[in-house]
């Protein structure tokens, strides 16, 4: 098959004064789409091309195809970053989300801590996500174009702390970045749907 770059789930200008149109055009219309374009470049005419895009990621790590896999897993987390991201965002999480953050953080206020401490301390270009594992939830890093469903845990929320996602709108300042996103930019919606999804599917 041949992937296509998907849809911003939001007009470019909707996250201001989080992150400009200038960001999201860069970050989602140059970065993003020149995954997607490598990927169908390098998987056409191989056992790879009527894979969906996660069962790429797996196959490709396997298999010790890095490229395919660095392209296969961006694009991936790529798309589940926009997702993760809201106009919209900043109510504080209730139901079995808000429950499941209070009994592995103790508040809202300790899981922003916890979060931003894993968003800071991720070397270079990298990942910062919530996932559920055994159950429970967990904030994890992961490291370039790494994604949490090589390692068996199942993500229900993203940031990218990769400089191109936030470098030409805060410079070297990725702690201002991590603060405005869990200020009143994530999507607590999208989080709690995949949380539901993962308990009811446990």
């Amino acid at each position: 098959m041949t992937f296509e770059l998907p849809e911003l789930p939001y007009r470019a200008d909707a996250l201001e004064p989080f992150l400009s149109k200038q960001t999201l055009d860069t970050h989602h219309g140059k970065h993003h789409r020149g995954y997607i374009n490598k990927l169908n470049e390098l998987i056409d005419g191989t056992d790879y091309q009527d894979l969906s895009l996660q069962e790429i990621v797996v196959r490709a790590k396997e298999n010790g195809d890095t490229a395919i896999f660095n392209n296969a897993a961006q694009s991936l987390n790529h798309g589940f970053l926009w997702e993760s991201m809201s106009p919209d965002g900043g109510s504080p999480p209730a139901g079995p989300l808000g429950d499941a953050i209070d009994a592995a953080f103790g508040n809202l206020k300790g899981f922003k801590e916890a979060f931003k401490a894993k968003a800071l301390t991720q070397f270079g270009s990298g990942w910062v996500w919530l996932v559920v594992d055994s159950g429970g939830l967990k904030i994890v890093q992961t490291g370039n174009a790494d994604t949490p469903v090589q390692h068996g845990v199942q993500p229900i929320l993203t940031l990218d702390v990769w400089e191109h996602a936030y470098y030409l709108d805060y410079k070297n300042d990725r702690g201002g970045y991590v603060d405005s996103f869990l200020s009143d930019r994530v999507n607590w919606a999208f989080a709690a749907r995949n949380f539901e999804s993962i308990k009811a599917a446990a």
